[in-house]
């Protein structure tokens, strides 16, 4: 059974800003151009230095028709048990990338998820927050 989510806590907000941080100085690094597994693998490297526990490709099991599926997807990286990181290498995020999120949050009962693509000249352009049931925010934009 799923738990009814909320708002993000003020714990998972913070979380989120780290993460950000952590990001930001891998895109720093390698700017745009690299194969997502490289971000994927410096990126937590980085999380891990600032203490924080990412796990790579969590197994993420699902219920349907009530029987559980132990492999159907997997989360690129779930930091400290609470928020949900998609990594992209993309031209352009598309809302199927950002629907793709959502609905690894809702299977994953999971309330905050982060939608990084890497592969941007200006990182905060492209990184987007998505909470569990509701509508898109994306950071660094003002329209």
């Amino acid at each position: 059974m799923t738990r009814q989510l909320t708002e993000p806590t003020p714990f998972e907000n913070d979380l989120a800003t780290q993460i950000i941080g952590c990001a930001m100085i891998v895109h720093r690094f390698f700017g745009p151009g690299v194969i997502e597994s490289v971000y994927e693998t410096c990126f937590c490297h980085e999380l891990k230095k600032a203490g924080l526990q990412g796990v790579r490709q969590k197994r993420q099991p699902i219920v349907y028709d009530g029987i559980t599926f132990d492999d159907p997807f997997r989360i690129d990286i779930l930091v400290n048990d609470a928020i949900v990181v998609e990594n992209k290498v993309v031209e352009v995020v598309l809302p199927l990338h950002k629907a793709q999120l959502r609905t690894y949050l809702k299977l994953a009962n999971r309330r905050l998820g982060l939608l990084i693509n890497f592969n941007t000249e200006r990182l905060k352009d492209s990184i987007h927050r998505v909470v569990n049931g509701e509508a898109d925010y994306d950071l660094g934009r003002s329209d």
